[in-house]
């Protein structure tokens, strides 16, 4: 049986290390990789692979001798984890996201070690965590075909529980809350915007480039809404970075926006006709409430028949064009959200021992 080697978290994130102690017991043990080790020892893809993780470093170091410490580091746990790994080939290498910087290094170094992998990460469904053995976000396991979801059996009574169960991030700065009340009874699209230096914006984002970039394609298209509509838009609640006198910029310039940082996120959301982002997990979240969701970048949830994907400015403007009457398949949204919950997601309960198990088997 496979033993796990983890990438530990900082001690503050008790909730990671928990999920990693709970798959370390379902393999049968495991052990945590030292955080800082290093090998000096290079392998023909080192550099190729140290050059990828800069790449997608969320913290791109500023001049050159900070980005050539930067890079040696890389290399070096690149080294570390490719070397321990073929040394330990009994061990499967897990952390938590792995989609960037140091992180991914040690995972390629698993893999080119012909290591098993498993990347976790948080769920956008209450209750749930996620392990996937390819990856997370755009790049996991989560079929893109929606005929793989034809067998599936819709569990309305479990989806139903889980939209009772949503619940609005906490603000981090003062000039956004979650507070109750009620948006106007016009008709709106939702447009919860994202971190700017997520992950989710550095590497998915795609024609937009950018949460900046994101806001200026919502204002050139937002004049091709029909009469009487607006973007009702609202940062992030931990966005350190305001975005604040863009969108108001923009809203002065004459965009159909509004933006509001003080009504809670889904109180907005059950008001709208549909939501728009680029790939935020509110996206998902909005298919309980049988919203229209339109996205613009890579995401795990953009299937044919569940979102209105926009690959472009002009496809934005003609989807706002037509807000009135966005499709979706409800019948595959059940099956694809009932999916999510009794298959791919882990659930933090009693019933987690048995998905790790199979997880840890490649079963999804």
């Amino acid at each position: 049986m496979t033993r796990i080697a983890w990438l530990p978290e900082p001690p503050k994130h008790a909730e990671k290390a928990r999920f990693f102690a709970a798959i370390a017991q379902a393999a049968g043990g495991g052990q945590a990789l030292s955080p800082w080790a290093v090998s000096l020892r290079g392998f023909p893809e080192t550099a190729t692979r140290a050059a990828e993780c800069l790449a997608r470093a969320k913290r791109q170091p500023k001049g050159r001798v900070s980005r050539a410490a930067k890079l040696a580091f890389l290399k070096g746990r690149y080294n570390y984890a490719r070397r321990w790994f073929a040394a330990n080939p009994d061990h499967t290498a897990l952390c938590w996201q792995g989609l960037t910087g140091t992180r991914r290094a040690v995972m390629l170094g698993a893999q080119d070690a012909g290591a098993a992998r498993l990347f976790a990460e948080l769920s956008p469904l209450p209750g749930y965590l996620t392990l996937d053995p390819r990856g997370v976000n755009a790049e996991g396991s989560v079929p893109q075909d929606p005929a793989a979801y034809a067998n599936v059996t819709p569990d309305p009574d479990l989806l139903a529980r889980l939209k009772t169960q949503f619940q609005a991030r906490v603000a981090r700065r003062a000039d956004i809350a979650q507070t109750d009340g009620a948006p106007p009874d016009t008709p709106y699209i939702f447009v919860p915007l994202q971190v700017p230096d997520d992950s989710q914006m550095i590497l998915f984002a795609g024609w937009v480039g950018s949460v900046a970039g994101f806001i200026a394609a919502l204002a050139d298209a937002s004049t091709a809404l029909p009469d009487g509509w607006h973007l009702r838009l609202k940062e992030h609640p931990s966005a350190k970075q305001p975005l604040t006198a863009q969108i108001d910029a923009a809203i002065a310039s004459g965009a159909r926006m509004v933006r509001d940082n003080q009504t809670d996120s889904f109180t907005q959301l059950a008001g709208a006709r549909a939501v728009l982002t680029v790939n935020s997990s509110m996206g998902l979240q909005a298919m309980f409430w049988d919203k229209p969701v339109i996205t613009t970048g890579r995401s795990f949830f953009a299937l044919p028949g569940l979102t209105c994907h926009a690959d472009s400015d002009l496809a934005l403007q003609r989807t706002l064009e037509t807000a009135t009457g966005i499709p979706f398949d409800q019948d595959l949204r059940a099956r694809f959200l009932t999916w999510l919950a009794t298959r791919y997601y882990i659930p933090q309960t009693d019933d987690a021992a048995a998905r790790i198990a199979a997880r840890l088997k490649g079963d999804l």
